[in-house]
């Protein structure tokens, strides 16, 4: 343990969160994504897990240390419900939650399955959570740190 850090984020995904640069992305996964396949073509080559815990919490221990690119507007996205793009799951809206908490008000887009796919493959890192409910899979686009500390 650390004093200070989110007792969620283990080494392997604090290594990862510190070699991204700015414009890299890193893709939580829920229990049922092709986590592994997935993760040996992104840029680390393999996945990583923070198994213990859901999306939300992923995401709240994530966003305790990781700035969110300010300038695009692709910042994060989920993956949208097959047949139902409309349709928001609870997933997605804890998602928002989370965002939210560190002051992002921007609109995240849901970005269809097999595009998800696509995208997932040319990420940094996947990170697979032991989210269980469908559609658990949100991108986050890494953003800058200041001379200040503070995020970009």
């Amino acid at each position: 343990m650390l004093i200070g850090l989110h007792p969620a984020l283990n080494a392997d995904v604090l290594h990862a969160l510190r070699a991204m640069g700015h414009g890299d992305t890193l893709v939580l996964v829920d229990t049922n994504f092709p986590a592994d396949s997935t993760g040996r073509r992104t840029t680390y080559g393999r996945s990583l897990s923070m198994e213990n815990v859901d999306t939300r919490d992923a995401m709240d221990a994530i966003l305790s240390l990781f700035p969110l690119d300010s300038f695009t507007d692709d910042f994060a996205a989920t993956m949208a419900v097959v047949g139902d793009a409309a349709t928001v799951p609870q997933v997605h809206l804890d998602a928002k939650a989370a965002l939210e908490a560190v002051g992002e008000t921007r609109r995240v887009p849901a970005v269809e399955r097999f595009a998800f796919y696509k995208l997932s493959k040319a990420a940094y890192v996947i990170i697979q959570t032991g989210e269980r409910r469908p559609y658990g899979n949100v991108m986050l686009r890494k953003g800058i740190v200041g001379p200040d500390g503070r995020a970009g």
